[in-house]
């Protein structure tokens, strides 16, 4: 009789030992709500951007710095949790509050203006005539509340607003404010370059109670253009932060001066039509994928690391403070530029 007890008791803790495994492997093979962010590639631009039709001459490579961000099971995290160089990310700091394919076409529109205001900055530089083109607004993200939020998407580009244009963002946000919370408004807009129309009315943006607005955030739809063709087919990589390097690579295509000097040239940042560099994610990883290339230089955004400023700063540190701690790390021997402007990574690659 007591043998059957102990067998019978044997026999529960070994299914009960069963059914944990099994849970346990589940756990590590099933897709969490999480994002392993680590080093990605350094590639020279030269294979993406053409001038008039062809690779721009350069003595040197300038190279575009990436991560790679990737979503995880239970394994991948532990994983990613051992490694020094990948930082795991929730699903709202990865997309930043938005679902996966909305955030992967926020990011060909960033990248798509991109390149639109490198080329302006290197025309600009090149003394090269261009025409900048205002095609509308593209459409960030859509408020829960927006009287449009059944009509239009992520990656639309709004053209028009009770048939009237205008040149810039601020003239469209000028007319709508014009009107009160409510007021029935007529959009015109292209999705997936098909144009439509849509009739709903200006609700309060979020945040505020009386500011009119059609519930979207937005920014401009630009497309830059000149007898110089400057072309960049980037293929899979995405968003704002190649905007310095892709800038660095067209003067240099279009200049007479050899301004890389048989170098290799890496760095981040975005870049706006005047030619102000701004911070981007990801720096850290960027530094040692650029390392690893055998970049000797790397441009970094800087901003004065002031009580104010560093309230935004995510993780504690500015850009270039976390490049240089990166680079005290893994690459020793490469120099971390800080720039605030296209014109600084001029100066710097002229003097030296």
């Amino acid at each position: 009789m007591g043998t059957k007890k102990v067998n019978k008791k044997y026999k529960r803790l070994k299914i009960v030992g069963i059914i944990s495994l099994v849970l346990v492997l589940i756990g590590l093979v099933m897709p969490l709500p999480l994002y392993a962010e680590s080093p990605g590639e350094a590639d020279d631009l030269k294979s993406y951007i053409k001038i008039d039709g062809k690779k721009p001459k350069a003595d040197g490579k300038y190279m575009i710095t990436a991560v790679y961000l990737s979503k995880v099971n239970g394994l991948g995290a532990i994983i990613a949790a051992l490694n020094p160089t990948t930082t795991l990310m929730t699903s709202r700091e990865a997309n930043g509050g938005s679902s996966a394919s909305d955030s992967q076409a926020i990011n060909k529109i960033y990248m798509n203006s991109a390149v639109n205001e490198a080329k302006a900055v290197a025309y600009k530089e090149a003394k090269v005539p261009y025409k900048r083109t205002f095609n509308g607004i593209y459409v960030m993200s859509v408020q829960e509340n927006s009287n449009f939020k059944n009509k239009l998407r992520v990656g639309d580009t709004v053209t028009a607003v009770d048939n009237k244009q205008f040149s810039s963002a601020k003239g469209f946000q000028k007319y709508i404010r014009s009107n009160k919370v409510g007021t029935p408004m007529t959009i015109t807009y292209k999705q997936n370059d098909k144009p439509k129309t849509a009739t709903g009315k200006s609700v309060a943006l979020t945040g505020t109670k009386k500011l009119p607005g059609i519930g979207i955030a937005l920014t401009d739809s630009v497309d830059v253009s000149s007898p110089r063709q400057i072309s960049a087919n980037m293929g899979e990589i995405s968003g704002p932060s190649g905007g310095l390097m892709f800038a660095l690579q067209m003067y240099d295509g279009l200049a007479s001066e050899n301004l890389a000097n048989g170098r290799k040239i890496a760095g981040t940042g975005t870049i706006d039509k005047n030619g102000r560099v701004g911070e981007i994610g990801g720096i850290d990883k960027k530094v040692i994928v650029a390392h690893d290339a055998g970049a000797k230089v790397f441009f970094a955004p800087y901003i004065k690391p002031t009580k104010q400023n560093m309230k935004y700063e995510p993780d504690g540190k500015t850009n270039y403070q976390e490049a240089i701690k990166a680079a005290k790390k893994y690459a020793p021997d490469m120099k971390i530029v800080p720039v605030k402007t296209f014109s600084d990574a001029l100066t710097y690659l002229r003097a030296h």
